[in-house]
């Protein structure tokens, strides 16, 4: 299998040509791919397929093989690789996921895509729709927003906030999130009963009304170097809360993203880098 290794602000997937031939198995050979000692190393799998409303569908699985339904650095770095590898020529594209149709502006220098701005769409608000199972949230209805609403998990309470951009997450405020292990509290948020198709867990720390410092453990990946969903989600509790202007820097791990939410569209735009790490071929028979 022929495959480039992409990542954006080190969220980083192999991604795979599905355009004329599917890849059978997926999510097994995701899980195969993204071991970081016996494979190519990976938060994930990426196959760019052939859509019948959009310029191309990204069809995204996670590293234990389950299926995504989008990913914002992902989905970056399909930009960068249909252009790159010359399967369009325009810099303006539509991409179908399982949480819709987004748009893509490409900025190429030298003749390839160094950052992308993508029409992210509509945060999603209401409890019920995220998911959320509100008999974990006494006096909320599934119509209502969650912000900075009590959660106990483990027996500890902490203050969350729910939106979802396609994936669903959960963000925590607090300061000096570097000194977090996210390898303890990550997994007990991810599971929760309280999030019925699990959650991504942003820990948030506001620097000033322009700048947050963020980290991720995504569901079915851990801990990564950055989520643009997440840091989507992370813009748009933020803004609704007061601690920071409708655009926005998020530092994570991996780089910076910005995000501008419009509230006239009620549309959340993110720019950030996609790279290409290397490209390469790997036997599934092994």
């Amino acid at each position: 299998m022929k495959f480039v290794k992409m990542e954006g602000c080190g969220n980083d997937y192999v991604y795979v040509d599905c355009t004329k031939k599917p890849l059978e198995h997926p999510g097994d050979v995701a899980k195969k791919v993204s071991d970081r000692h016996f494979g190519i190393g990976s938060d994930g799998l990426i196959l760019i397929e052939p859509s019948k409303v959009a310029d191309f569908f990204m069809h995204m699985f996670n590293m234990d093989g389950s299926e995504g339904a989008m990913c914002g650095n992902g989905i970056r770095c399909v930009g960068k690789f249909v252009y790159d590898q010359g399967l369009t020529d325009q810099t303006h594209l539509t991409i179908e996921t399982k949480s819709g149709i987004k748009t893509l502006e490409l900025h190429v220098e030298n003749g390839k895509v160094s950052t992308v701005t993508v029409d992210m769409g509509e945060p999603i608000l209401e409890a019920g729709k995220i998911p959320v199972d509100v008999e974990y949230f006494p006096h909320v209805k599934e119509e209502d927003q969650i912000l900075s609403y009590p959660l106990f998990v483990e027996g500890e309470e902490v203050f969350v906030s729910c939106v979802s951009m396609g994936n669903p997450h959960a963000i925590i405020y607090g300061r000096d999130i570097e000194e977090l292990d996210l390898t303890r509290i990550g997994p007990p948020m991810e599971f929760h009963k309280a999030f019925p198709d699990r959650i991504n867990t942003e820990w948030a720390e506001i620097l000033d009304e322009s700048h947050i410092k963020m980290r991720v453990w995504e569901r079915g990946s851990g801990e990564t170097w950055a989520c643009g969903t997440g840091a989507c989600a992370v813009a748009v509790s933020s803004i609704l809360q007061g601690l920071c202007k409708e655009e926005v820097t998020i530092h994570l791990r991996g780089g910076d993203l910005r995000l501008y939410w419009n509230r006239n569209s009620n549309h959340v735009f993110m720019e950030g880098p996609a790279r290409t790490v290397f490209a390469g071929e790997i036997s599934l028979d092994d």
